[in-house]
């Protein structure tokens, strides 16, 4: 895959069955997917919690308004590209929102603290989105794979997966502490992997 291409490509067939509302499972699948993403550029934008989560909902519902006018095209980007520009979207008419506001509470005798409290909302045009857009495809993707090979392997051996991969426990600690030997942990560790590696491929195809 070249550096231009899509981490988190989109399906054709999934984008159709998109353009039915009512397919709920569909836009379970778009929406477990895709939110962390949104709600991570939300953030970064300098936007708090709630205003993030408004942005997701904005935005999910930006992607249900347009999605039946989403012509797919073959070149690289093009899916992620059309996500990402929503998303943009989404988050300067938060963060102009955020400035009217604060304009419309300014007084006479607050002008200088209204003043600073603008000065502390983020400038639009100053935001590189595009490049944190592209930082964090791939992260999520992969935060993506492993949240759905955990809720299907064996809670133990996601476990010892989890330790021992991500968050870096020694062999010993861990046999000592779940009772286990150094080769279960070693086997939880290749079989899960393989599970992630082919969870990755998957969400490659599946989402274009």
């Amino acid at each position: 895959m070249n550096d231009g291409d899509e981490l988190i490509p989109t399906r054709r067939s999934l984008l159709s069955r998109l353009k039915n509302w009512n397919d709920h499972e569909s836009w379970k699948e778009f929406f477990d997917t895709y939110w962390k993403l949104i709600y991570l550029m939300a953030t970064k934008a300098g936007l708090t919690d709630a205003q993030a989560q408004d942005v997701v909902q904005e935005t999910v519902i930006s992607v249900c308004k347009s999605i039946r006018d989403f012509k797919y095209r073959t070149e690289a980007g093009s899916f992620k590209s059309w996500l990402l520009q929503l998303t943009k979207w989404r988050i300067l008419d938060e963060l102009r929102r955020l400035g009217k506001e604060h304009a419309r509470f300014r007084t006479r005798r607050d002008v200088t603290c209204a003043t600073a409290t603008e000065e502390r909302v983020p400038d639009p045009h100053g935001l590189a989105l595009d490049t944190i857009w592209d930082e964090e495809w791939a992260r999520n993707l992969m935060d993506a794979a492993i949240e759905r090979v955990k809720r299907r392997v064996e809670g133990k051996q996601y476990q010892l997966f989890d330790l021992y991969v991500l968050k870096k426990w020694p062999v010993k600690k861990i046999a000592v502490t779940l009772q286990v030997n150094a080769a279960q942990v070693y086997l939880a560790k290749h079989r899960v992997s393989a599970l992630i590696r082919k969870e990755v491929q998957s969400l490659e195809k599946k989402f274009a």
